[in-house]
């Protein structure tokens, strides 16, 4: 499948939209928790076991992202956002079968393995595209696509739970929904593929910069420099800092106001959860703007120096007042969603465009490990203070002086951070499926 490449005439404000198809729709990941009681008890399954889809599906995430990249940046957008529309619309299409048929296997298989590929490869699919369209402005452009991943949970949650209560919460019924998804994700991420486009030239924008001027790195040298695993560091720290407050984030504000006058509801731990989200999304193309005007180095060091500054706050203070702990949580999940959409233009500005979706890929590796790292400190460290007999804040003291701890480390990586040296740099990189003339008909 040959990179489509953009006729004359062709406006790049058209390329955001089609990477928001694809991302708001794999963004769905991000809302499994509204299957989880439908499947425990139609399936008879423990928390643990309802669980392992979602997980499996981020591991897999992070290693087809790792291991996809460099086919990705081969292939062009146009083959990874068609993998990605098959994976993992069959991936709800198996999960399905599995619900239909009581076989819960089929579900983990098919949502966690093969849905989890759909999420990788749709996750990077966009992003060399985008930077390659926006030169002049690569931070904002990744930001919206990304900021659909953060944001299709706010689509799919209330979707997802008005299908289960229209068709039931029965096997029958989570496996209507679940074909239902799959169809209609086909559909939307169908979209993205017919839509998007590559440069004609090397120079999108008449007046901006070329896409290959300056350093250029590929993906084989960059995991050779120290440059890649900083930013690694600075990633792995930053999301685990964020999911440490957003995996928990509903008993944890319960936890905190506890034993107040004035204790934090169900529904109200409910509200605190939907503004996270809608923090952690406008985080995303906010932040990653903002990089564009300060540079990339600079919005790092406010996402790690004043979330560790939020963290210290939280933890000194936020069990006596509501607002406070309410506005650094939500300061810190925007930090967390700016990281995210940041990277990939970091990734540029220090490796180029001649495999930055490659190395993004492969940079990923640090979501999965923070994925892990973060919920286990918070989690472990609490349930380690209940048994001693602790309640209420008290609970999470010691987590947020690690997450603090982490930020500190994120940023002491970030500031090592130097240009790469010459003897990694591609002397003529050229990338053919993204700068070469195709026939008319191709496009």
């Amino acid at each position: 499948m040959s990179p489509p490449v953009a006729p004359p005439g062709w406006s790049r404000w058209l390329v955001p939209p089609a990477a928001l198809s694809v991302h708001l729709s794999i963004g769905q990941a991000y809302a499994w928790s509204v299957f989880k009681p439908p499947l425990e008890s139609a399936l008879g399954l423990s928390g643990t076991q309802s669980a392992l889809p979602f997980q499996l599906g981020i591991v897999m995430l992070g290693l087809s992202a790792a291991f996809g990249g460099t086919l990705v940046e081969r292939n062009g957008p146009r083959w990874a956002m068609t993998v990605a529309l098959v994976c993992f619309s069959s991936g709800f299409l198996l999960s399905a079968l599995g619900a239909a048929t009581e076989q819960y296997w089929l579900i983990v298989i098919g949502y966690g393995f093969v849905g989890g590929i759909g999420l990788g490869i749709g996750y990077i699919s966009p992003v060399s595209t985008l930077i390659k369209w926006f030169p002049d402005r690569p931070g904002m452009a990744t930001g919206i696509a990304i900021m659909g991943f953060g944001g299709g949970a706010l689509i799919a949650s209330p979707w997802s739970a008005q299908m289960l209560e229209s068709f039931g919460s029965d096997s029958s019924g989570i496996a209507l929904a679940f074909l239902v998804h799959g169809l209609t994700y086909a559909v939307f991420m169908l979209l993205g593929v017919l839509l998007v486009r590559v440069p004609r030239t090397e120079k999108p924008v008449a007046d901006g910069p070329s896409v290959v001027e300056g350093v250029q790195v590929s993906a084989r040298n960059a995991v050779r420099t120290p440059q890649f695993w900083c930013l690694w560091v600075v990633l792995c720290m930053n999301v685990s800092a964020g999911i440490g407050i957003l995996e928990k984030a509903a008993p944890m504000i319960t936890d905190f106001f506890a034993d107040t006058s004035t204790p934090v509801s169900v529904t109200a731990a409910a509200g605190f959860v939907a503004l996270l989200s809608a923090a952690n999304m406008a985080g995303r193309i906010g932040w990653s703007s903002t990089s564009d005007l300060i540079g990339r180095k600079n919005i790092y060091r406010v996402y790690l120096g004043a979330g560790a500054l939020m963290y210290l706050l939280i933890a000194l203070f936020g069990d006596s007042s509501k607002p406070l702990f309410i506005l650094c949580a939500l300061v810190i999940l925007s930090f967390y969603g700016g990281g995210f959409a940041t990277i990939p233009a970091y990734l540029k500005d220090l490796f180029g465009t001649y495999q930055v979706g490659a190395i993004h890929g492969r940079l990923l590796t640090a979501w999965s490990t923070a994925g892990v790292l973060g919920p286990l400190i918070v989690n472990w460290i609490a349930d380690r203070q209940e048994e001693a007999g602790k309640h209420g804040a008290s609970l999470y003291g010691l987590s947020f002086v690690i997450m603090i701890g982490l930020l500190v480390v994120g940023f002491v990586a970030n500031e090592l951070v130097r240009p790469v040296h010459p003897r990694h740099h591609v002397s003529t990189p050229r990338e053919a499926a993204d700068v070469r003339r195709q026939q008319p008909e191709s496009a």
